[in-house]
């Protein structure tokens, strides 16, 4: 089993990449989280853990945070967590809804993983990208943040075969329905983006998307909390030989499955279900 080191995550304002960070904290990893609001990186601090400024939509702050956590002492992986949704239909969705939501969930991921990379092939590194079931199968009213999970994961797919023969491991992690505040995050981008009102499906939205947004939270029927990312987060570090990819929750195994043995036609009629 490899022996805990010095791990970059990104998203730790909340979910996923807050109980990641406090979960490798508590292996003996030497965490550097990142938060985007000055808020959360005090709060970090306050917790005792280094914490970086980093706004994937900014080019000069990914290669600050960059440059200050080599600064800071070697690394031995990086953990791509931080990413928002833009609920709304496909066809309300301007086009620079989608530069906003691609430069944030894949754009400024790449950057920051590849400014990583000559670090870790000189020592040896793991990248561990933290992609989604809707980076397996597409679903109505989520058809941007589908379309960044899909390409994190081609992607991914790509450099993990290129990396082969060299000291960095490249590693998939698809969660399902996991307690974040994701859904919350989402409405300012939505309110921003989506003049949902103008649609031809305004009445689509006020019987689905609408109640599901702004609605009193609620627990998805297969929902698992984030300690279970972190597990497999946990996996993926410290493995001899890690796996390619690892399945979070029942559904996102279930859509693993059907995407391999389902025609196109049945897999649209269980996702016109969800």
């Amino acid at each position: 089993m490899r022996q805990p080191g010095r791990v970059l995550i990104t998203g730790c304002s909340s979910g996923i990449g807050l109980d990641a960070a406090r979960r490798l904290r508590a292996e003996g990893w030497q965490v550097v989280a990142t938060c985007r609001r000055p808020e959360d990186i005090a709060a970090r601090k306050a917790e005792g853990m280094e914490c970086l400024p980093l706004d994937l939509a900014c080019e000069d702050s990914v290669a600050a945070c960059a440059q200050a956590a080599l600064a800071e002492g070697p690394l031995d992986a990086l953990v791509n967590n931080a990413a928002f949704a833009l609920p709304g239909a496909v066809e309300d969705m301007p086009r620079g809804a989608l530069r906003a939501i691609f430069e944030v969930n894949l754009f400024g991921t790449h950057d920051l993983t590849r400014r990583l990379i000559p670090h870790f092939r000189q020592r040896g590194g793991r990248i561990v990208n933290i992609s989604s079931v809707l980076g397996l199968v597409g679903i109505p009213w989520r058809g941007a943040y589908v379309a960044t999970k899909f390409a994190l994961e081609g992607l991914t797919d790509v450099l993990r075969l290129e990396m082969h023969g060299t000291p960095v491991r490249v590693i998939l992690i698809e969660p399902g329905p996991i307690t974040s505040r994701i859904r919350q995050n989402a409405i300012p981008h939505f309110e921003r983006w989506v003049d949902w009102q103008s649609s031809p499906r305004a009445d689509q939205y006020r019987a689905s998307l609408l109640n599901r947004l702004y609605g009193p939270p609620g627990r998805d029927r297969f929902e698992l909390p984030a300690s279970a990312v972190s597990d497999r987060i946990l996996t993926a570090l410290t493995a001899r030989n890690p796996a390619p990819r690892y399945y979070v929750t029942a559904p996102t195994r279930i859509s693993g499955l059907a995407r391999r043995v389902l025609p196109t036609r049945a897999l649209d009629w269980l996702a016109r279900r969800n």
